[in-house]
């Protein structure tokens, strides 16, 4: 079974989680987080899609609870024993299979915490569980019990995200031959993603961003492709994955002659990077690296054209989203400390001028300064 760390790991997160448990007085948690199931078992697939839950109890017994198609699945795939099987059937409630396992397992009554906040546990399912389970034991809240402990990185981790950064710096040296007047963007995704594959990565937790034109201002994937322009910029935003580890990159990248604008806004990028790298250290918050972000781009005058966020912790993440919940924000009172794997972006983006600009990669945080994961530096790239 090719699991992607030692067993000796795994061990040693439940270890962690259990203490947590203990801490929170929690005879049992409810894991309805893709990521949380991987970190904690190496349980690999996209069926949370429909219902499925990991029950882990305060004895450090664990049971899944899932399909039958993700049965061969969770075998193949993780060190867990115990799998339990819902059957598919016209009006199921999987949930009442959920709580006659609890109740197998020893748990009436019993202090539960629930993975509320992730993409795995959806409305429907949220009511279902509540109603199944109002009467049957204490249910608490525990969205980011899993999440916090995962935000340090063991050095086995840190292997597989230094390995995504090579991955995403090649996915970069395959665009850029490509990005020239007349380039297209089909092609450019198509390198990009290539790259990835041929060096042994996966597919990214969401879609790699990609727009030219009017289209370089936007934040988000969209459909749609589209030829470049003699003179053109082309906003792109990607990720290197190596066993579900992330390590993100993003850049404006210009065709032709770059405006005056363009030189204005990247200067206010990289001044404000590099700010933020001497803040990305132990002592400091993540709020503390927003606050950095706002008043450098502020005093710029660039408030309307800036975000409220300026980055996020990366790691092991399934679709739709590759950002871990710690972002910097003002006001997120989360200690930067070493070990932790943080993509830095800078996006301004002037409406009023049809003008973007980016640029970011992913930092690994020391003792001391931050470690950026790429090979690539921070310069104006044209082309």
């Amino acid at each position: 079974m090719g699991l992607p760390f030692e067993r000796s790991e795994y061990a040693d997160r439940l270890a962690r989680l259990l203490e947590k448990m203990a801490e929170e007085k929690l005879e049992a948690v409810l894991l309805f987080a893709q990521e949380s199931m991987y970190w904690l078992t190496g349980y690999d697939t996209f069926g949370y899609c429909f219902f499925q839950t990991l029950v882990v109890k305060a004895d450090g017994s664990m049971t899944l609870l899932t399909r039958s198609a993700d049965l061969r699945q969770a075998r193949q795939t993780s060190i867990l024993e115990n799998i339990s099987v819902w059957v598919d059937r016209v009006n199921a409630d999987p949930t009442l299979d959920l709580k006659n396992l609890l109740s197998d397992m020893d748990l009436l009554g019993a202090r539960i915490g629930v993975e509320y906040d992730t993409h795995g546990m959806t409305g429907r399912v949220a009511r279902l569980v509540d109603n199944q389970l109002a009467s049957f034991g204490q249910i608490t809240d525990a969205s980011y019990l899993v999440s916090g402990l995962r935000l340090v990185k063991s050095p086995a981790e840190v292997a597989h995200a230094k390995r995504a950064a090579q991955l995403a710096d090649d996915a970069l040296d395959a665009a850029l031959p490509l990005i020239k007047a007349g380039g297209s963007e089909a092609d450019i995704l198509a390198a990009m993603q290539g790259a990835v594959f041929s060096g042994g990565g996966d597919y990214p937790a969401n879609e790699f961003i990609i727009g030219s034109g009017a289209d370089a201002l936007l934040c988000r994937y969209k459909a749609g492709r589209r030829t470049l322009d003699t003179t053109d910029q082309l906003t792109l935003e990607w990720a290197g994955v190596n066993a579900h580890y992330h390590a993100a990159m993003m850049r404006t990248v210009l065709v032709g002659e770059p405006t005056a604008r363009h030189r204005e806004l990247y200067k206010a990028c990289l001044e404000t990077i590099t700010a933020i790298e001497e803040v990305l250290r132990p002592g400091n918050t993540f709020g503390d690296v927003f606050d950095t972000h706002a008043r450098i781009l502020d005093e710029r005058g660039l408030t309307r054209h800036r975000l409220n966020a300026c980055g996020y912790s990366l790691g092991a993440r399934f679709s739709p989203s590759w950002m871990e919940h710690q972002m910097f924000h003002v006001g997120n009172p989360q200690e930067i400390l070493p070990n932790m794997t943080l993509f830095v972006h800078m996006i301004i983006m002037d409406s009023d001028t049809g003008t973007a600009m980016t640029l970011g990669h992913t930092y690994l945080t020391t003792e001391d300064a931050p470690e950026p994961l790429s090979r690539h530096g921070l310069d104006l790239i044209q082309r």
